[in-house]
């Protein structure tokens, strides 16, 4: 029998009995990826006195958004980067935005560019995602980017899935030939996830919320993606016995983060699991520090 494998940070989720279940610590692996980034950031300081430079473009004050981009920089000094921080008000209008990001296109000394969502709903989010030079797209959005991991040139990946991937191959779970059901088909995880495992050669399925049996296509897969949105919708009826389960989602129940699968039944059954909070979200901001030393490393 394998044994549970846990940080103890994660040891919440430790059963008196262990079932043949890894758990997937993304806080283990994201460190792993940031001190990969900050030594060979350190090594091109060294060697050419120049470092990446990310820039995080926020309008108004969202309270998630705030947090999220204070660890983003936090997480830039700590490596090593440099950190453009531009915190527009709530009013600043589409053409003024434009004219902000026209500007980060032009500076050699930012390699990376990213816009905090949501916006305001005077501003077109599309637009302004097509307004960013390709090379400086760090989150992967730009259709450009898109057609480019669509056609399996992939530069620059959207993080979560980027994030993902590095977890399976962590903890060497094999891809090729496997049955992968993703659960969602948005752009920012269920579309590039797909296209990620297709590249993996994974036999590959999206479900959503038009699917028919939906349960029955969630119990063929080897390894399933749930980025729906919908608090514990994967039950442990929904699972085939040894699959590996990434659970994306990030719901609030009762003052509680959880996430779109039923972490305690479906465990049960599982080979390989990602917690919530734990898994797969820290993984993030580390494909985020990755993307920009690629988009950096590119421009020299």
């Amino acid at each position: 029998m394998k044994l549970l494998e846990c940080s103890s940070e994660l040891s919440p989720y430790s059963r008196k009995d262990p079932a043949p279940m890894t758990l997937i610590d993304g806080k283990v692996v994201s460190q792993l990826v940031k001190d990969r980034v900050a030594g060979e950031v350190a090594t091109l300081k060294a060697e050419t006195g120049k470092v990446p430079g990310l820039a995080v473009v926020q309008i108004g004050e969202d309270p998630a958004s705030t947090v999220y981009v204070r660890n983003k920089n936090k997480t830039c000094e700590k490596m090593g980067f440099n950190n453009f921080s531009l915190h527009l008000d709530e009013t600043t209008g589409q053409d003024e935005l434009l004219a902000h990001i026209k500007d980060l296109n032009t500076r050699p000394e930012v390699n990376g560019i990213l816009v905090q969502l949501p916006l305001p709903s005077t501003i077109d989010s599309q637009l302004i995602l097509e307004s960013l030079d390709p090379a400086k797209d760090v989150d992967g959005f730009h259709p450009v980017n898109v057609g480019y991991l669509a056609t399996g040139g992939a530069k620059l990946v959207p993080c979560t899935p980027a994030g993902i991937i590095e977890m399976l191959d962590h903890y060497k779970i094999d891809i090729e030939g496997k049955h992968a059901v993703v659960l969602g088909r948005s752009n920012i995880v269920g579309k590039p996830m797909a296209h990620l495992l297709l590249g993996r050669n994974a036999t590959v399925s999206i479900c959503h919320s038009r699917t028919r049996d939906l349960p029955a296509m969630a119990r063929s897969a080897d390894i399933l993606v749930a980025a729906i949105g919908r608090p514990r919708f994967v039950t442990a009826d929904m699972v085939k016995d040894g699959a590996v389960v990434i659970d994306v989602g990030i719901n609030r129940v009762d003052g509680k983060l959880v996430g779109d699968v039923d972490f305690d039944a479906v465990a049960e059954k599982a080979s390989h699991i990602t917690p919530v909070p734990g898994g797969v979200g820290p993984m993030t901001i580390a494909m985020l520090m990755s993307n920009t030393l690629e988009a950096f490393k590119r421009s020299q």
